[in-house]
This record gives C-alpha cells, structure tokens and sequence, in this order.
C-alpha cells in the first residue's frame, strides 16, 4: 500500500461504511496488527485533525505505555461496559466492540453519531503507531487520498 509522499504517513486502503454500519477494516491492517486474534476490538476517538477512529485490541493496548487505559477503566479491560458504548478518559473516548474473523466490525448509530459519521462515508485506514491503526474521516491526509493519482483499494 503507499505512501503518498515520501516520508509521509503509510495508507492500507480506504473502507467504506455500510448503510447496516458495517466496515471491512483492509486485510494488511488485519494481519500487521493480528487485529482480529481476540474477537473484539478497542476503538477510540481520532485526532481533532483527522476525526474517525483508532483500532487496536487488548493484547497490544494492555502491554503498551498506553495500558494504563484499560487498567483505570475496568469496564473496558474486562468487556463489562456494554458494546460499543463509550467511555470518557482523558480527552478521548473509547468503546469496545466485536470484530470477524475477516475484520469486520459493525458500528451502531449511537457509535457513528458519536464518532460524526455516517454510512455511505469514507474511512482512511493509516498506520499510526506499533499499536493502532487509525481509521480516519476527514483532514489533509483524505484529501490527499482523494487526489493520489495510484492505486488506494477500497473495501
């Protein structure tokens, strides 16, 4: 998948959201990260700049510098707080949510009206960081996506 520009932000693909809130995450992001090992997935608020939402799962989050996450908020460690319901925590909100085999997580409408999307839309999925991917909405990065003159396949 390619980098628009040298030096800049690696991109696997956009997806497109469903009228039933479906999203097929692209198959690069679901094997780098193993994003579907678990059966459910963390997603939490984009960046003001980019909107949407960042995707990763407990094995990754929990080891991680950021596990502190899910050890202050245990309704999201232990899957107690109710699917796709989010959760407030310094500046960002986070929810949890079931995810196939394949990667295919279903939004809600409560989820995509929290989140400011809506079926028919655009997701970006972006490599961010060694543990999440973000799934972005809006910003210079997706319209540079809409201009790329290659190939960005669509799931």
């Amino acid at each position: 998948m390619p980098q628009m520009n040298r030096g800049g932000k690696f991109v696997f693909g956009k997806s497109i959201i469903r009228e039933n809130g479906a999203v097929q995450l692209p198959p690069q992001a679901v094997r780098e990260y193993q994003i579907a090992a678990e059966g459910r997935v963390y997603l939490f608020t984009g960046s003001r700049s980019t909107g949407g939402f960042c995707v990763t799962r407990k094995g990754l989050l929990a080891s991680s510098t950021l596990g502190h996450i899910l050890t202050e908020n245990p309704g999201l460690l232990d899957y107690t707080l109710e699917c796709g319901a989010f959760l407030r925590y310094k500046g960002r909100s986070y929810c949890w949510t079931g995810i196939t085999e394949d990667g295919r997580i279903t939004l809600s409408q409560a989820m995509m009206d929290l989140l400011k999307l809506a079926p028919g839309m655009e997701l970006l999925s972006i490599r961010s960081s060694d543990i999440a991917f973000t799934m972005g909405a809006k910003g210079p990065l997706l319209e540079k996506a809409r201009n790329y003159d290659g190939v960005i396949p669509v799931f």
